[in-house]
């Protein structure tokens, strides 16, 4: 199995997943983006509703991913609702700002993103997996590239010179919580990828 439907239909997102996959899964953008209740507790919980949702409505096999930002001292803040944090602000500099606000009198700014992709073939048949990466939250806003919190998350590196994730866009690329999830699902499907390209 090396073809996937994303439970999306951003075809940005379906890009940076075929970029992430390096051709070996191919994951296409759905035909249309579906209304899903996100009501699970977790991220596999999230992921996984949204995968179900999208194999049952398209009849193909479906990846979902559900990520976001945990705050070790203020666990209940972000986390599953990360992307729904303070709504009523909709540019993520706001957030962010607004996050470095709660955060002043905070002497423990550990934080990780976590993400988790859920591959749903069939409902015997269903694997997750996940990454994270750990880090702080600085503090200011840095960087242009990335999106949504990664100007003020300072990822943990062995040169320690205070960058954010958004003034890192190649470090990311190989070390962030997409990528490392990503890279646990290309080695588990390996042995299938294998086998379509001997085909071909």
């Amino acid at each position: 199995m090396t073809s996937f439907l994303l439970a999306s239909g951003n075809a940005h997102k379906a890009e940076e997943f075929k970029e992430l996959f390096q051709g070996r899964l191919t994951i296409s953008p759905a035909p249309a983006t579906l209304p899903v209740d996100e009501s699970g507790k977790t991220f596999a919980e999230n992921a996984f509703l949204k995968a179900k949702a999208y194999a049952e409505a398209y009849k193909v096999p479906a990846m979902a991913d559900d990520s976001g930002l945990v705050i070790e001292a203020l666990p209940d803040l972000l986390g599953v609702q990360s992307a729904r944090f303070l709504p009523e602000l909709s540019d993520y500099k706001d957030k962010c700002r607004r996050l470095l606000e709660l955060l002043e009198s905070t002497e423990d700014r550990s934080a990780y993103f976590v993400c988790v992709l859920c591959f749903y073939i069939s409902p015997d048949e269903v694997y997750f997996f996940e990454g994270r990466v750990h880090g702080v939250i600085g503090q200011g806003l840095r960087g242009e590239h990335g999106f949504g919190y990664d100007p003020v998350f300072v990822p943990t590196r062995t040169e320690q010179d205070g960058k954010s994730l958004a003034e890192l866009p190649e470090w990311k690329n190989k070390f962030s919580h997409r990528a490392k999830a990503g890279l646990a699902a290309l080695l588990f499907f390996k042995e299938s990828i294998d086998k379509s390209h001997k085909k071909s």
